[in-house]
């Protein structure tokens, strides 16, 4: 009988996970920089907690000056630990109604991350909702 070693996403607690955030300044030109958050409790922090964090990331470390001219109002889940990733390479379009976290600046609920399925090594998308729409309409890529 052979013992399996656990995955690496489920061996840390939900209160001391890991994420990825895909901080994303423009669709069709793909400029995306991640921002790990270590640490992070998923049962107790919001979604608009975790807005304000990376808004507070965003505005005082200076790898991310080139993407402070944006208006982020929206946060996603892009993909999780062991999962399938979107064949889109800047944001996943699939499932809006199940993965939106916080749409326009208003939080979709109160709950905790973890309630609304952010496990450890989730990647979550923070983006402009109205570039977010047009783009949608029409994924063209530009370079």
């Amino acid at each position: 009988m052979s013992e399996e070693e656990p995955l690496t996403s489920n061996v840390r607690p939900a209160t001391d996970a890991l994420i990825t955030v895909r901080i994303i300044k423009s669709f069709p030109y793909r400029n995306v920089k991640n921002l790990i958050i270590k640490d992070i409790d998923l049962k107790s922090t919001t979604p608009a907690q975790l807005f304000t964090k990376v808004i507070t990331e965003i505005n005082t470390l200076g790898a991310f000056r080139p993407f402070r001219n944006v208006v982020y109002d929206s946060l996603k889940i892009y993909s999780q630990a062991h999962g399938s990733k979107s064949m889109n390479l800047v944001i996943n379009f699939d499932n809006d109604k199940d993965l939106v976290l916080l749409e326009k600046g208003e939080s979709i609920s109160d709950k905790g991350l973890w309630d609304l399925g952010v496990r450890n090594e989730t990647e979550i998308s923070i983006f402009n909702w109205e570039e977010y729409i047009e783009y949608k309409k029409n994924p063209k890529e530009e370079w």
